[in-house]
């Protein structure tokens, strides 16, 4: 079994670790990797009441503009995946839903980053209070499902978490 020998961190922030790690290979290596280390994150499709979906439409400063997404939000300490998206929901876009569904989940960037991101449904939506944080700048995009999926192919979804989750929910329509 492959095994860690050393880790020396080289930034250590709010959001991510940075660090070098040395590591056993499977075939008996050892190797030397740059790895981000994540707390890993939730994301939620927003089911309206009327069919559509919410999107969002979020600046992003590491790609220096908006993009459409779903709303999405860092683990916390102690909280379950499924709570992490009910309150990016709520804080996102300003919605609570009754059923928080799980689509799947993936794994961002294997090559350097071990950040899983959760995917869910949200069904039952009722009206709560948008909380945004201090550095978040969305807009809300409702749309049928139709509208988004013309989006992914038409190359304005990049997103790969709502690329997923379109995917998934679209997978699951089908099913039932």
């Amino acid at each position: 079994m492959p095994k860690t020998f050393s880790r020396q961190t080289v930034f250590a922030g709010r959001v991510i670790d940075v660090g070098v790690e040395n590591h056993q290979m499977p075939n008996g290596r050892q190797s030397s990797f740059e790895i981000v280390r994540h707390p890993g994150g939730a994301a939620v499709l927003p089911l309206l009441p009327d069919g559509r979906i919410m999107l969002i439409r979020q600046f992003r400063p590491a790609i220096g503009e908006m993009i459409y997404e779903i709303p999405a939000g860092r683990l916390e300490p102690g909280e379950s995946a499924q709570e992490c998206a009910g309150r990016e929901l709520i804080e996102e876009i300003g919605y609570s839903a009754m059923q928080i569904l799980p689509l799947g989940g993936f794994w961002s960037t294997v090559g350097f980053c071990d950040e899983y991101i959760h995917l869910f449904l949200g069904r039952d939506l009722t009206v709560a209070e948008q909380n945004l944080e201090p550095d978040e700048v969305i807009d809300l995009c409702p749309m049928t499902f139709a509208e988004a999926l013309g989006k992914v192919k038409g190359g304005e979804i990049l997103d790969s978490k709502t690329q997923l989750a379109l995917l998934l929910y679209q997978t699951l329509e089908k099913d039932q």
